[in-house]
């Protein structure tokens, strides 16, 4: 393998800034990679990862700094310019077309045509080429992808950055949908690919993997690179987990109550399973109860949340709302018992953009407003009113438009529906994404407030802080199971996160 202390770097980002409305991603990062080297990229949920890797694909256009390859400065103005350059990105959503088969997968862009036709055959021998070279000649280059497994897609994503003679692979949570013997195969993929000379981006959460595969590490927090270069094998867990947390406290976090909590218990949820995603999940909330669930992406939070919330039907296991069973994917029954879903993407999830604050707040309030079919609006308009003023939604006019408000006010209004519809358990999926500090510190005391009045709230944060700051009760969750559960106070985040990220509850 090449020496990566003396080798020549074949990608250098120095100083990248990119800002979004309102958000700066990027602050000013640096990253080098040399031929032949695994290069992790490390960093919490927010610290600026995705958008980097998406200014090195070419999806985003850096607002400040320089980019070398192979010594020379380029702009990668769109995806095209870097897969031409020899720079390929697999994100962890892979971006396969499951219609078509394995080959025309490979060279999809860039086909093996002569005279305006596909040369299918030469096209498929090719692709056979490309995946014998990943060790994988077993799959077959006619076969639809859509009936490949995860980690067969993903060979085939590797196939097809290799088909564009890519001497530096960007790898997005490559193992989060593997089985641990698919994880082995996939490393053994690298090691080969690191061994003719490819440059190999890999981002994981997983602290163990990064010890097995990488050999550089590189840390982001709060969009700026605070270390690089250090020892993938031999760099402590806990400095690695120190470079990644060290920060000021940003937000201020409603007080708990001194009396602690009393009420009585509102949710049962035992043995919970949904194929795939999560199993033998049991939890209880109480009556004026926040619980927090803390884990990475992939874990099984949200779709724990969705299937309480009866959105995904329950695999097995049961769920107990003030004594009474709910049935299995059912969210008109969770409703009626008096469920609310706050979800992860507001916009396209949650909120009916183009209609006014009034009918996205009395959405599951309607039949209080109606009778005999027809809607009291001016009941209607005058309860809206009122919820939106009570939340000091900005501006307060129930009549605006969902879409033209802010990130903190759109939240604001999804809480404010089911306050209104008398909500007695409130499930939270990210509820401050997108949202400005100022407003974060709001929403955080409209959680605590609604537990202060007797609701029940599960919340799931991908900022440990936010868990920790906002929970009375914090639940672990890695890979699909609750590995540990102890009061927010017994906690503290680098605990959190040794446990999330290595799986011990020590």
């Amino acid at each position: 393998m090449t020496d990566v202390e003396t080798a020549r770097p074949i990608l250098s980002m120095v100083g990248i800034v990119k800002e979004f409305p309102g958000v700066r991603a990027l602050d000013g990062v640096d990253l080098e990679v040399v031929p032949g080297e695994v290069h992790c990229l490390l960093g919490q949920n927010g610290a600026g990862k995705s958008t980097l890797i998406k200014v090195l694909a070419g999806a985003h256009q850096p607002d400040e700094g320089t980019i070398t390859w192979q010594g020379e400065p380029v702009r990668l103005s769109t995806p095209m310019t870097a897969m031409r350059l020899g720079i390929a990105t697999i994100y962890q959503e892979l971006d396969l077309v499951d219609g078509l088969s394995v080959a025309e997968n490979i060279f999809l862009g860039h086909e093996h045509s002569a005279a305006g036709f596909t040369r299918r055959g030469h096209q498929n021998a090719e692709a056979r080429r490309l995946l014998g070279r990943l060790g994988h000649a077993e799959i077959p280059a006619t076969r639809e992808v859509g009936r490949l497994s995860a980690a067969g897609k993903q060979i085939v994503s590797m196939a097809r950055a290799l088909s564009h003679n890519a001497r530096l692979i960007v790898m997005d949570e490559p193992s989060a949908v593997l089985a641990h013997d698919e994880v082995d195969n996939l490393f053994r993929v690298i090691r080969d690919l690191t061994a003719a000379g490819v440059a190999v981006v890999y981002i994981s959460h997983r602290l163990e993997e990064i010890r097995t595969v990488g050999d550089r590490v590189t840390v982001l927090k709060d969009g700026r690179t605070v270390a690089t270069g250090l020892p993938a094998r031999t760099t402590p867990t806990r400095d690695v987990v120190s470079l990644m947390t060290g920060r000021t406290i940003e937000y201020a976090f409603p007080p708990r109550p001194e009396t602690g909590i009393v009420g009585d218990e509102l949710l049962r949820v035992e043995n919970l399973a949904l194929a795939g995603s999560f199993h033998d999940v049991s939890f209880r909330v109480r009556a004026g109860e926040i619980v927090g669930l803390a884990g990475l992406v992939g874990a099984g939070r949200s779709e724990v949340l969705e299937t309480v919330y009866g959105a995904r039907r329950r695999t097995s296991g049961t769920v107990t709302l003030d004594g009474k069973n709910l049935p299995a994917g059912n969210v008109s029954a969770a409703v009626r018992a008096g469920l609310g879903l706050a979800p992860e993407e507001r916009k396209s999830q949650a909120l009916l953009l183009g209609e006014p604050l009034v009918r996205n707040i009395s959405l599951a309030s309607l039949p209080r407003f109606s009778r005999f079919g027809w809607v009291n609006r001016s009941r209607e308009l005058t309860e809206a009113r009122a919820v939106t003023e009570s939340l000091e939604v900005r501006p307060p006019d129930p009549t605006r438009l969902a879409r033209t408000l802010s990130g903190g006010n759109q939240q604001k209004v999804v809480l404010g529906r089911w306050l209104l519809g008398g909500c007695r358990l409130l499930l939270l999926d990210e509820p401050t994404r997108g949202v400005d500090v100022g407003a974060r510190s709001e929403i955080y005391g409209l959680i605590r407030r609604l537990a202060d009045s007797g609701v029940g709230v599960l919340l799931v944060s991908s900022e440990v802080p936010e868990v920790l700051g906002l929970a009375d009760r914090v639940l672990v969750m890695r890979e699909g199971a609750v590995i540990h559960e102890a009061p927010a106070d017994d906690l503290d985040e680098h605990r959190v996160l040794d446990m999330i990220m290595e799986g011990s509850a020590a």
